[in-house]
């Protein structure tokens, strides 16, 4: 047995349930991982929700580091004692735990497992996003919404290194100044500030080339009007609630737009890619470029707190929770 942090009925943080669950030996092509972090991501809280469906029961959680304490038939990836990582499986939320072994991710030397859980689903986002969705050029001008979240701060310092220039949004002082500590060159108070103007001054009238939006139903049409003719609106989250758009017309209307809403899924669907973009991720890491912001650690019993604190916006950098 192992405890887990389950979800019997959908619902708000507390729905989720500490209890004891039966793990068992791994199968072929399986690994048993003792996990030493575990990441937390809004992700967690729309299938908590029920915004992303997942079949009940279900254990949550998506991202987690740990150790590899045993291997099942024809496993040759990894081995016992081997420190790995994952993101996007359901079932994080777990001291021990089953993983295909396809999805692991070797932690390099250098990065420790805090680091880990903490840097992996939100760096593999700012991957697709800054290299795949929209190749960020050096020159280019990118709009950043959420800047001092834990997606934000990977991202914008990613962006910087890459030679473009970066806008940021954040909720108050405290946040402003944390993003604008993390690769910004410029961030907008969006609680008390009239973004899409500011972003217009900031780039002389222009807008910027992409506008990267987690948050969702607060900031969408603003953040239309913050891009160039044909630039790119990426909506990648739905933090303050799920974006409509019952008339595509208003896309022609402001500058014949792009809009897409692109998730982790379809970008590592393969194995290949997957270590492409963490290879990627670890390098930035461990080079400097980003640096991983752990703003709080909660220990795995006290992960309603933690739900409850995300959602909240009460958190800034990466949240971790400690078996």
């Amino acid at each position: 047995m192992t405890r887990v942090v389950a979800v019997n009925t959908v619902g708000g943080p507390e729905m989720l349930s500490i209890e004891d669950w039966e793990v068992g030996a791994p199968g072929p092509g399986q690994v048993r991982v003792r996990q030493t972090a575990i990441g937390l991501n809004f992700i967690d809280t729309y299938q908590r929700s029920g915004l992303y469906p997942l079949p009940l029961p279900f254990v949550a959680g998506n991202e987690a580091a740990g150790e590899v304490i045993a291997v099942g038939e024809d496993v040759t990836e990894v081995k016992i004692g081997d420190r790995v990582c994952y993101q996007g499986s359901p079932g994080a939320y777990a001291d021990e735990r089953l993983m295909p072994v396809e999805k692991l991710v070797p932690i390099p030397e250098g990065v420790d497992d805090q680091t880990a859980a903490a840097v992996l689903l939100k760096g593999l986002t700012a991957y697709y996003l800054l290299f795949k969705t929209w190749p960020v050029q050096s020159g280019e001008t990118i709009l950043w919404h959420a800047a001092a979240g834990g997606t934000g701060l990977i991202a914008t310092q990613w962006a910087r290194a890459l030679g473009a220039t970066v806008i940021g949004t954040a909720g108050g002082p405290d946040k402003v100044q944390k993003a604008l500590d993390h690769g910004c060159h410029h961030v907008i108070d969006y609680s008390i500030e009239d973004f899409p103007r500011l972003v217009k001054e900031f780039t002389g009238g222009r807008g910027v080339d992409v506008v990267y939006d987690g948050v969702g139903k607060a900031t969408f049409e603003g953040s239309l009007d913050c891009l160039r003719p044909r630039g790119l609106l990426a909506s990648f989250g739905n933090a303050s609630g799920v974006v409509s758009v019952p008339d595509l017309g208003i896309l022609a209307r402001k500058g014949s737009l792009f809009v897409t809403r692109p998730t982790g899924v379809h970008y590592f669907a393969k194995r290949d890619d997957l270590l492409e973009g963490a290879s990627a991720l670890f390098g930035a890491v461990l080079a400097g470029d980003i640096k991983v912001d752990i703003g709080r650690t909660y220990p795995l019993a006290d992960v309603v707190d933690a739900h409850r604190a995300l959602e909240g916006r009460e958190t800034t950098g990466s949240v971790v929770l400690l078996p």
